[in-house]
């Protein structure tokens, strides 16, 4: 098989979540143990941070990997889903895993594909495990799929366990309360091994300390550690000046402007602390240079992405409750002429949920992503429609947002949001480069 074809392979011959939704998930790391094993157990071969969350991990991951890769060190990334081509998902100082190895990792564990039958993630796991052992990385920065305890990364023992944050989604495989959910983040929790948690939340904090207790792992809230002083949002960063009892005020640029990642930052700089009293030589340089090129670094799409002027073009992977309420907390602060949102949603989401906390006053385009798992873009007006939201129905992403472009004004604001996968589909070449004049927040 040749690389397209070897990605097809694994497309269609393997259960994959991102199509099939919880019919693709295995409650177990049998098949994930059983991959490693046959490979020699790769994930013992690196050091590594592990990270959950319901949001903000994949954010966090990209801002800890350029820290780490800033610091010198030979930085592993993994991460999912890929938004355009499946190698995003597995990288190395930014670089993404070659085409021939995909093609050889394929071709070297068939035999156990055929017999364990893994699904499409267990087997990306492995190979980016492999990969990483195979090309000594220092330290690998490895991103929880789903969930945290039967998720297959939670087979490695890292130098820290990161949990950002927690919120409503895939209650249908993890739990429909929070504290529930938690518990399956707390998974990734090991003996002896500290824990950072990015937010604080009455329901969850309980499961935190009680897991943190059983396993020995010393807890830190981020929340208690750095309180957020003050944020200054520009068109394509942002500012934080981040305080404690400890240290002077000290603000802080990200390349990632969604005024949300503040939190992330505050998460991230917790754990840098942490790990440089474990050893690793993270200097204030480092934390600086990595924070404020963690997009350029590593290629991080899809976060408050500015994808054109002229009208505002706006990309964002916010997909559940929490997500679409920082995305609404962002909108309120930007200035813009009349409201646009290209919206899809994935059919196993708290649809009703998210579609009531969305403006009215925006004009919609409903759409759907290529995939089983997408929600008919006509029953989805259907729904929007019982919360007074209006618009026009295309099922076609790009079609949508053309659509979208034609009928918006210099001044308007354009918003594309709602499904990973429909943030995944959208054709980057019809924008135009410069995003120099992009919506910026109110004065």
């Amino acid at each position: 098989m040749n690389y397209q074809e070897t990605v097809e392979f694994l497309y269609s011959k393997l259960p994959m979540f991102s199509r099939q939704g919880a019919a693709a998930y295995k409650k177990d790391l049998h098949n994930t143990i059983a991959l490693l094993d046959s490979l020699d157990h790769p994930e013992r071969k690196f050091k590594s941070v592990h990270i959950a969350g319901t949001n903000g991990k994949g954010s966090s991951s990209h801002m800890l990997a350029a820290i780490f890769q800033s610091a010198g060190y030979k930085t592993g990334l993994y991460t999912s889903p890929h938004l355009h081509d499946f190698r995003e998902r597995i990288k190395i100082n930014g670089e993404m895993v070659s085409e021939d190895y995909v093609i050889k990792f394929v071709q070297t564990c068939l035999p156990t594909i055929g017999k364990i039958e893994p699904s499409f993630f267990e087997v990306t796991v492995a190979m980016a495990f492999d990969w990483f052992a195979k090309q000594e990385v220092d330290i690998a920065i490895i991103e929880v799929g789903l969930g945290g305890r039967l998720d297959s990364t939670n087979v490695i023992t890292p130098e820290i366990s990161i949990i950002t944050q927690i919120g409503k989604d895939h209650m249908n495989m993890l739990g429909n309360t929070l504290s529930a959910i938690a518990f399956e983040k707390a998974g990734i929790i090991k003996q002896g091994v500290p824990v950072v948690i990015g937010e604080i939340h009455p329901e969850t904090k309980p499961i935190f300390l009680e897991q943190a207790k059983l396993k020995q792992a010393t807890l830190q809230f981020a929340e208690e550690y750095l309180v957020i002083d003050a944020i200054e949002q520009r068109a394509n960063s942002l500012d934080v000046t981040f305080k404690n009892s400890y240290i002077e005020p000290k603000t802080y640029t990200c390349d990632l402007p969604g005024w949300y990642q503040a939190r992330n930052m505050r998460t991230v700089l917790t754990a840098t602390h942490i790990l440089r009293e474990l050893g690793w030589n993270l200097d204030e340089e480092a934390v600086r240079t990595g924070l404020s090129n963690s997009k350029s670094i590593n290629g991080l799409m899809g976060r408050w992405e500015i994808l054109q002027s002229n009208p505002t073009v706006i990309a964002d992977v916010g997909h559940n409750e929490d997500g679409i309420k920082v995305i609404l907390e962002q909108l309120s602060k930007c200035a813009y002429k009349q409201l646009h949102i290209v919206f899809g949603m994935a059919k196993d989401k708290e649809i009703e949920n998210v579609l009531q906390l969305l403006p009215k006053y925006a004009a919609y385009y409903f759409t759907q992503a290529s995939i089983p798992r997408a929600l008919d873009a006509h029953i989805l007006c259907e729904i929007a429609n019982r919360y007074e939201l209006k618009g026009t129905t295309i099922p076609s992403v790009n079609n949508a947002l053309l659509s979208s472009i034609q009928h918006a004004s210099k001044d308007d604001l354009i918003l594309v949001c709602g499904s990973i996968f429909v943030v995944a589909e959208i054709d980057r070449s019809i924008f135009q480069q410069s995003n120099s004049t992009a919506a910026s927040p109110e004065k």
